[in-house]
């Protein structure tokens, strides 16, 4: 709310300070590359813990414990794309491929062009569009009704977040496409979702906020210590995006 709240205010004549938010290098960008960074790592320790169960445990499936890894890789892998592989802060020229294939001449895979478009917007974001709606809003909705929907859904080691905290997540993206009229405003819709599962995947696997299964902290008082530490994070990954964007130097790229 507060980011939508200063994309907001920086809506006006100067196109700058909106640039600084939203352009390449920008605080969102910052902050979903951070988000992403803290979600792998969070997804990666609890495989390891559950890994380190002794066997028949229910919380030790091979395939959640496979499943868990595979998302711990590919959450960061898309923390690093985000960033074009720290290109930018190292200021390492493309190679000749990407100079030829890429549509922002960038050494990443989701700008690759795709037909008349990017990879990104002609097929991951129509892909994270649909995945989003069914496990945020189409599935929990449907667990309500039918438990074993989410029975089902954490026998493969995921989780399914609570309507309390989707539909505040979705609503944000609404908003942001109604209110705020830049070419890059798709960006904070991306931060939203990305601030959406650090706190999602933090609640479940950790304090087990919406799910079935033991979480890592399962008593009452450690489970409230570590939330709050995990909302001091919060905040504090906020700052350290501001910080980065205007050491690294947002564009309008």
């Amino acid at each position: 709310m507060f980011v939508l709240g200063l994309a907001v205010a920086w809506s006006g004549p100067d196109p700058k300070q909106l640039w600084r938010l939203l352009g390449e290098d920008g605080i969102v960008e910052w902050m979903q590359f951070l988000c992403f960074t803290v979600i792998a790592g969070l997804l990666a320790f609890v495989t390891i813990e559950r890994a380190r169960q002794p066997k028949g445990e229910p919380n030790r499936g091979r395939l959640e414990i496979l499943a868990l890894a595979g998302l711990s890789l590919l959450v960061a892998l898309a923390a690093v794309e985000e960033i074009s592989w720290f290109q930018r802060v190292l200021q390492v020229q493309s190679p000749d491929f990407f100079l030829q294939n890429n549509r922002q001449a960038e050494t990443n895979l989701h700008n690759l062009a795709v037909g008349s478009g990017s990879l990104h917007k002609n097929v991951i974001l129509k892909l994270i569009v649909i995945t989003g709606l069914i496990h945020n809003l189409v599935l929990p909705l449907l667990a309500r009704s039918r438990p074993g929907v989410k029975t089902l859904v954490e026998r493969f080691g995921l989780y399914l977040p609570p309507l309390s905290a989707s539909i505040p997540y979705l609503v944000l993206v609404i908003l942001s496409h109604l209110l705020i009229d830049h070419p890059r405003k798709g960006e904070l819709g991306e931060m939203f979702g990305a601030v959406h599962y650090l706190a999602t995947v933090f609640g479940a696997y950790f304090v087990g906020v919406a799910y079935q299964r033991t979480p890592l902290f399962a008593g009452a008082v450690e489970g409230r210590r570590v939330s709050t530490l995990f909302a001091m994070l919060l905040l504090f990954l906020l700052l350290v995006s501001w910080v980065l964007s205007a050491g690294v130097g947002a564009t309008g790229a």
